[in-house]
């Protein structure tokens, strides 16, 4: 098993996790929604790896994916929280079900972590789902006692 960061050649296959991603978690998508999805990360992904403000961790065996996780970087005004300014968001942490388990998750946050600590990131943050919880915990994530609040604009 290897674990690498992905490269604008691998377009077409972070394209295929995002979407093995929604299906996993039992998001359904029209194909109207998919087209546009699809659309927007074939966009979206050469121009932000060339940016280095995204990035993408594969585990992979013999050619296979068996687990990823997404890293956005995003820099903004430094605050007590993130004095770099620079802060992270995780997601798209996804392993194939017949690789869960065995600590391919892991060993793509970690390698997240790496890259984020390399890019001077302060804070890194991520939506946990009932089944990543307990393994974002153990690799020192916390609940932060403030509520954030959201605004759905379109």
């Amino acid at each position: 098993m290897r674990i690498r960061i992905a490269t604008a050649d691998d377009l077409e296959l972070l394209i295929a996790l995002r979407l093995d991603f929604f299906r996993a978690n039992s998001v359904t998508l029209t194909p109207e929604q998919k087209d546009a999805i699809t659309g927007q990360l074939r966009s979206y992904i050469p121009k932000h790896l060339a940016e280095s403000d995204f990035i993408a961790v594969l585990a992979e065996e013999n050619g296979t994916v068996l687990s990823t996780a997404f890293l956005i970087l995003v820099e903004k005004p430094a605050n007590a929280s993130f004095p770099t300014g620079k802060t992270g968001t995780v997601l798209n942490v996804f392993t194939y079900p017949q690789y869960r388990r065995k600590g391919y998750a892991e060993k793509v946050i970690l390698a997240l972590i790496s890259e984020a600590k390399k890019a001077g990131i302060s804070q890194l943050e991520l939506s946990a789902t009932k089944l990543g919880e307990p393994l974002y915990r153990k690799l020192g994530f916390t609940v932060p006692p403030e509520a954030s609040m959201r605004l759905k604009i379109t």
